[in-house]
């Protein structure tokens, strides 16, 4: 199972992963964008936002077994 990962250590808070689809994205406190939804991952407009991020932060992962899906 994949999950949208947002490496937010390199995120500058641009902003255009929000603008472009914000069904997955929102800002966090830091003004730092992080995922808000792990559903609907063949979303053109998630395709879009990562492929938009300017620092390429953005990825879609194998999710282990071992993680826990809260961000």
């Amino acid at each position: 199972m994949k999950k949208i990962v947002v490496n937010t250590n390199n995120c500058i808070g641009c902003g255009a992963c929000v603008g472009i689809d914000p069904e997955h994205f929102d800002f966090n406190d830091d003004g730092l964008s992080h995922p808000i939804s792990q559903e609907n991952l063949d979303s053109p407009d998630l395709q879009n936002a990562i492929a938009s991020c300017p620092v390429a932060i953005i990825s879609l992962e194998e999710e282990h077994a071992s993680e826990t899906t809260e961000e």
